[in-house]
């Protein structure tokens, strides 16, 4: 987060955004590197592997649900909870899929996305001083969101050991460390962007012990729940301790690849969904009204879509990571996701953010630094990575495979 002097000239407005990290310091908008990146791929003609969004649309029967939905006339603000044809949707994906039982009309609410999910869970339950833990990396909006609350983002790193095999997992100890009876939230991302790890079965019942032990929510980020590749995804709150104390949070976007369409949920127990609503309706108050029923659609399609669409993105994963590995780059093979993180130092790189700025010149390739995904003071455990991403057309991956082999003979 960027530091502001007392003296500064910045509005008390913009002093709060900056303590949030959302200005620069000299008080305009402080960028996100995937809007500086996904500039740069315009500007340059590079092909974008920085941002996670699709290029395909997504399936037919839920593309016409919407259509369909629009014609109707289904125009207007839908319920503050969300339509019922969709709570009830995500209710019955939750029991028929994890056997996870839930009340549609008051323990399921629709948001703008997950990450408006995400914002209104935490501005709910956070107040000044309180701490919230989440690994590292992480996605970069957890920060911002913990800071505007007033809360105080503890990290706990996830490590990779390079041509070890081994995936991004933590340590046990730090963990218990870092949640103490200050801890409000445990913020748990599994399947986890970037790094496309899914946290083992002790790591998730260390997290419920904790939570237990320290009186503390836990909130799941779950967005790639059914993008896995030859792993099951297990949701903490199907663990014996947590349904009670969990706020689990999903959306369609990935899943349907309709990212843009920004429909999200959260699940948990009445009182805990109420909490969240209570500050949501002050967000967007509703959002989406023809793409909730084509979501719910998505959401009852048979499991062959689900298996189906996890093989095509594996087989993408397969395709750039052949193409990196060739290029010169030490890879960490995802087990779930949109992206890989490839390690630059083996090519000579050994500042991820300074290489992505070359790349689109050096390769025509466009990715992100993980230090965007880092505090800047463990920056160092993470300066040589670069996350692509992968949830592209295969013949656009064949093609940035092809460029990045450029970087092998430089």
């Amino acid at each position: 987060m960027s530091d502001f002097s007392p003296d500064s000239d910045l509005a008390p407005w913009q002093r709060t955004a900056a303590g949030a990290g959302l200005l620069a310091p000299d008080g305009t908008i402080a960028a996100t590197i995937f809007a500086e990146m996904s500039a740069l791929a315009s500007r340059t003609g590079a092909i974008n592997l920085g941002q996670g969004f699709p290029d395909e649309d997504g399936p037919p029967e839920v593309l016409e649900a919407a259509r369909r939905a629009i014609a109707d006339g289904v125009n207007q603000y839908p319920p503050g909870m969300g339509m019922p044809v969709l709570r009830e949707a995500i209710a019955a994906h939750q029991r028929r899929r994890y056997d996870i039982e839930l009340d549609a009309a008051s323990e399921v609410l629709v948001t703008a996305g997950a990450t408006e999910a995400l914002a209104a869970t935490i501005l709910a339950f956070v107040d000044t001083g309180d701490e919230v833990v989440t690994f590292e990396p992480y996605y970069d909006a957890y920060a911002a969101m913990i800071a505007r609350a007033g809360g105080v983002h503890r990290t706990v790193p996830l490590r990779w050991s390079v041509g070890q095999g081994h995936d991004w997992r933590p340590d046990h100890d730090e963990l218990r460390a870092a949640v103490t009876d200050r801890t409000r939230i445990i913020l748990v991302n599994s399947p986890h962007n970037p790094t496309g790890t899914v946290l083992d079965a002790e790591t998730l019942a260390l997290v419920v012990e904790l939570a237990e032990r320290h009186d503390a929510l836990i909130v799941t980020d779950e967005v790639y729940e059914h993008l896995t590749f030859g792993v099951a995804h297990t949701p903490i709150a199907t663990l014996p301790g947590a349904r009670e104390r969990t706020i689990s949070i999903s959306s369609g976007g990935k899943t349907f690849s309709t990212t843009g369409w920004k429909i999200g949920w959260v699940t948990a127990p009445a009182a805990l969904v109420m909490a969240v609503l209570a500050v949501k309706q002050y967000l967007t108050y509703v959002n989406g009204a023809p793409f909730q029923p084509a979501i719910a659609t998505g959401l009852g399609l048979a499991d062959a879509f689900f298996t189906d669409a996890a093989a095509a993105l594996a087989a993408k994963r397969d395709l750039l990571a052949a193409g990196l590995t060739a290029a010169g780059f030490a890879i960490s093979l995802p087990k779930a996701g949109y992206f890989i993180v490839a390690d630059a130092a083996p090519l000579g790189y050994s500042d991820g953010a300074a290489l992505c700025r070359e790349l689109p010149g050096l390769a025509g390739v466009v990715g992100v630094p993980v230090t965007a995904f880092a505090h800047p003071e463990r920056h160092a455990a993470y300066s040589s990575l670069v996350r692509f991403a992968f949830c592209k057309r295969r013949e656009v991956l064949e093609e940035a495979s092809h460029r990045l082999a450029a970087l092998s003979v430089k």
